[in-house]
Parts: C-alpha cells; structure tokens; sequence
C-alpha cells in the first residue's frame, strides 16, 4: 500500500512539473528563444571558414566554389534538414550551357545552387525563400578575393537562420509554412543561380509567399560610421504592403535596427533593386525583400576579409531576418502582392 501511495504521490509530483513546464513554455515568445540561437560567435566560425583561402573566393564553377559548396551541403546534413530533391542530393545542377548563355565575356563551367528544406506543419505548400549568393569573385592577378563581406556574411546568416529553424523544428515548433534555404550561384556573374532557380523552380513559383534575400550584411559603410546600428532594405514596398508593414513591426518588436530606404529610391542611381538575387522573384511578382550593408571600400577588392566583419551587428541583422520570416511563415493569412504588375 506504502509503495502504491508513494508511487501516486511521485506521478502527481511528475505531472505538476511537465504542467507547470508546459505553461513556461507557452509563455515563452518562441521566436526569441529560437533568434537567441544566432550567435556573432558561431558565425564568425562559419565565416572564417567559408571565407579562408582555401576556399579561393569561390569563383562560380571553379574548384573553391566546389568546396564551398560541399560545405553548405555538410552543414545541412550534419542538422538533420533535408534536400528538397532528395536523400543525399542537396544541389540543384546549374550547367555551362545556362550559364554561358548569359556570360560576361568569360567562359563559366557546370555550377550548382544548394538547396535545403523544412517543411510546413500547417501550410505545406507555402514557401518561403531565404536566399544567398554563394559564390564570389575567385582569384585575379594572384590574389584570392576572399569575398567574406560579399556574400560570405550573407551565406553564413543562412546558415545560422536555418538552424534556428531546426531547432524549433525539433522541439515540436516548427512553422506553419514551407521554408526553403536556396543558396545560389553566378550571383557575381549576373544574378545566374537565381535566374535559373526562377527558370527552373523546385516548388512552383505560384506557392512561393516571398523571398528574403541577403547580401552583404556584416559590414558599415561610410555613410553610418557614426550611427553603425543599421541595414538597407530595398524592395518591401515595392510588391506587398503588407511584408513591409509586417517588417516594421517585426522590428520595432525585437531587433531595433535603423531602417534605412536610401537606396529603394525609385531614382536611385546605383540601382541595387535590379543588383541581386531577389530581383528574379520579384521579375515573378514575388515579394521581396533585400538586406544590404551598402557598399565600402573594401567591395570586391581582395581585401573583404573575415578579419573586417563586424559580428555582433551581422547577429542582429541576421536575426531580422529570422523574426521576418517567421512571422511570415506562422501567420494565419498568407502575404498578399497588393502591388503585383499585371502581365
């Protein structure tokens, strides 16, 4: 009798404990504890990694960009996020042909976009697309442009963002939508691994609420020396009002960045809106939106090293990014293209 009470006892106390856990965690906003996984620590690890030598700045088709991109394929393997085409095959082949169609003057080998993927719990067929440019500049007159800022920091946010996704995944939180980690080719070439992504799509592009795209996050340029705290965004207003309400909010909410639309300025003349991947969804009436440090006097020049990053401020930007998506992707309604250009 004395071990059936105490075993009674024992379940009610196990029983208040998961009760009361379960409560703390429904108190818990989840997506500050799954942001606070994106650490300037862990990518700086990635970063001076993917931006070494030994990468040689990752021309597209070239052998470095071949490492980079068995590094991004480890990456996704060793969390346990899948491919989207299948088991083991995390790259969507990008041939000479395409890109040689489209080259700039140089003759470009077979490349590839990599691809990694979580799925929906709710809305399986929504996706939303995080992007990178993988690929760099290569090595010119014997000097490796190392590319860390352009799109390393880019490429390692993703990295970071994904397992933060991950880890929500695994704890039974995972989001509502699709989410498709696409990180692509050529970018430096012409905007080519996202072009043909586009072309070529792995889930249609009718499914596809938005793309958020990041490029070259971990820097400060002139124009901020004294105000750091900041990123460009280009393109959020320009196909949905509603993403780029929803961006503000997110924001002011959680990260607390200064905003700057200095270069969505329709009359903008360096044109960054048509200057990196997002243009190829948006060319398809996909919002988007574009994270950008701006450029700086180390832009395509060799010495866009890792040592230059500043990490904490590519933690939050990265964690912008994060919190953007995953409103968007547990929203009860999906993004609307309030803005959409008719064909």
């Amino acid at each position: 009798m004395k071990k059936i009470l105490f075993l009674a006892g024992a379940l009610a106390i196990y029983a208040c404990g998961a009760n009361k856990n379960t409560a703390e965690d429904s108190n818990i906003d989840q997506a500050v504890k799954y942001a606070s996984t994106i650490t300037a620590k862990e990518l700086g690890t990635h970063l001076f990694t993917y931006a070494s030598d030994d990468f040689e700045g990752r021309n597209t088709g070239e052998p470095g960009q071949k490492k980079a991109v068995e590094y991004l394929k480890n990456f996704y393997v060793s969390q346990g996020i899948p491919s989207p085409i299948s088991s083991d095959d995390y790259f969507q082949e990008v041939p000479a042909d395409f890109l040689n169609k489209r080259k700039r003057q140089v003759s470009l080998k077979d490349s590839e976009n990599v691809v990694a993927f979580i799925k929906g719990s709710e809305k399986p067929d929504e996706i939303i697309v995080i992007s990178a440019h993988l690929d760099h500049e290569g090595i010119k007159d014997g000097e490796i442009y190392n590319g860390a800022d352009d799109d390393g920091s880019g490429t390692v946010a993703l990295l970071e963002i994904a397992q933060a996704f991950q880890m929500a995944v695994k704890a039974g939180k995972g989001p509502k939508r699709s989410v498709l980690f696409l990180h692509v080719t050529g970018e430096e070439k012409g905007l080519l691994g996202s072009q043909y992504y586009t072309d070529n799509p792995i889930f249609p592009l009718a499914n596809t609420v938005c793309n958020l795209n990041i490029d070259m996050v971990g820097r400060i340029d002139d124009r901020h020396k004294s105000d750091p705290n900041y990123v460009y965004l280009i393109g959020s207003d320009k196909l949905s009002t509603e993403l780029h309400t929803l961006s503000e909010d997110i924001n002011k909410k959680y990260t607390k960045i200064n905003l700057d639309y200095k270069y969505n300025d329709e009359n903008d003349p360096n044109r960054f809106y048509y200057r990196s991947d997002h243009y190829n969804f948006a060319k398809h009436n996909i919002p988007i939106i574009f994270y950008f440090n701006g450029t700086h006097e180390d832009y395509h020049r060799p010495t866009d090293t890792p040592d230059k990053i500043n990490y904490e401020l590519l933690e939050n930007r990265a964690r912008l990014v994060f919190h953007t998506a995953w409103e968007v992707a547990n929203k009860e309604t999906r993004i609307i293209a309030d803005k959409a250009v008719k064909k």
